[in-house]
């Protein structure tokens, strides 16, 4: 007998998979939940409450690994991941309610809110003019244009009176956003005054809504005044590099603006990022900023379900973070929001191909995105539209082949 081992790529492949050799279609439920194992990481849990994890996992039938001296409560925190199906980890979601000790309780908290985040697979966004933009359903492709002089890639790069004319060219090509910025964030470069972001984004902006009533903008700025005129002039959503970091009224600003917001990872400055980045676990690291980040937009109104995540792939990360975030980008699905990635002719592509000059990197780019689509990121932000566009298209046609 040749037996062969399938890794179904989501629940409905196992859905017509179940379907094909006659099963019950009733009993689905119960195959979905045994289908599949997480693997959740928790940071720095009492050894007592990793102690517990561990017997309680075990008795539902799943694991938790621990350090191996917190069975004699010989140190002060251990790290834990648990193993389990989602039936297993909500079963001990509900145990751990009886459990208000040892910080358990943060514990159920955390693990509850994971939960609900997995299984969120489509979301819909409020755009202005009474819009919206239905995410999960395929990987989009967000088309970047520049009104810089000095943006890392060239190609990027445009004047005033080429942006509209770029725009269309991206939509025919198959972009559905339109990320406009006014100011390089390369590494090493320096902050444009608000006079002269607004003077090179505020005209692109309305160049290109006048071109395309009903493409989906957004303006990438990390400056309160500079986002408020640029929903004006017709962006529909705003890409803060900053994380909400840099001016203290963004927060208030997009709250009150009412649009989704991109909210980026980043260590450092763009003037600093790349000096000596280090991290002793990217993804924790990464996970712990988007959790406080998260928490400051929803204190200052910013609805969460108007929030996109970008984990920020060149922002102060090294070669290897790049990759482990590239790999495990699944690891945020816990947050229950979309993800965007913007990889596109990035140095660290340079450094994995020997390619120092960021016109060779087009090849190496859409190795990432082929990745990125197949583990169904939302958003790619890239600066070739149409070549992203094909291999998505091959992509989306082998995930939805049915077996």
């Amino acid at each position: 007998m040749a037996i062969c081992y399938f890794d179904f790529t989501d629940s409905e492949e196992l859905a017509r998979a179940v379907e094909k050799l006659g099963a019950d279609p009733r009993s689905f439920t119960y195959f979905a939940n045994k289908g599949k194992t997480w693997a959740l990481f928790l940071p720095s849990v009492e050894p007592r409450a990793a102690n517990a994890l561990k017997q309680e996992m075990l008795s539902l039938g799943g694991d938790a690994a621990v350090h191996k001296r917190c069975i004699e409560c010989k140190v002060e925190a251990s790290d834990v991941i648990l193993l389990g199906t989602p039936k297993q980890l909500k079963g001990l979601a509900q145990k751990l309610s009886a459990m208000p000790y040892w910080g358990l309780e943060e514990v159920r908290k955390g693990l509850s809110a994971a939960i609900e985040g997995l299984s969120s697979k489509r979301w819909e966004l409020e755009l202005p003019r009474g819009r919206k933009l239905e995410l999960g359903k395929r990987t989009l492709i967000m088309g970047i244009i520049n009104v810089t002089y000095d943006s890392f890639y060239a190609g990027s790069r445009v004047g005033l009176d080429e942006c509209a004319d770029k725009a269309v060219t991206m939509v025919e090509e198959g972009a559905v956003i339109i990320d406009v910025g006014a100011e390089s964030t390369r590494p090493g470069s320096s902050f444009l005054s608000l006079d002269e972001e607004m003077r090179r984004l505020v005209p692109a902006i309305r160049a290109i809504r006048d071109a395309l009533p009903d493409v989906v903008i957004s303006a990438d700025t990390y400056k309160a005044q500079v986002a408020e005129a640029a929903v004006e002039a017709g962006a529909d959503m705003i890409n803060d590099i900053s994380g909400l970091g840099f001016d203290p009224d963004m927060p208030s600003a997009v709250a009150n603006l009412g649009v989704p917001l991109i909210l980026m990872h980043i260590k450092g400055t763009p003037q600093d990022m790349q000096r000596d980045p280090y991290y002793e676990n990217v993804m924790a690291e990464v996970a712990a900023y988007f959790e406080e980040r998260l928490a400051l937009a929803e204190r200052c109104g910013i609805k969460r379900s108007q929030i996109i995540l970008d984990p920020g792939i060149g922002f102060g990360k090294r070669l290897i973070d790049n990759k482990v975030i590239l790999k495990h980008i699944e690891a945020f699905r816990t947050f229950g929001l979309p993800i965007l990635i913007g990889h596109s002719r990035k140095s660290f592509i340079g450094q994995i191909l020997n390619q120092p000059d960021p016109e060779e990197r087009l090849l190496g780019t859409i190795a990432a995105s082929s990745l990125c689509a197949w583990k169904g990121v939302e958003i790619l932000r890239v600066h070739d539209v149409k070549a992203n566009a094909e291999i998505l298209k091959v992509i989306e046609a082998i995930k939805g082949t049915p077996l």
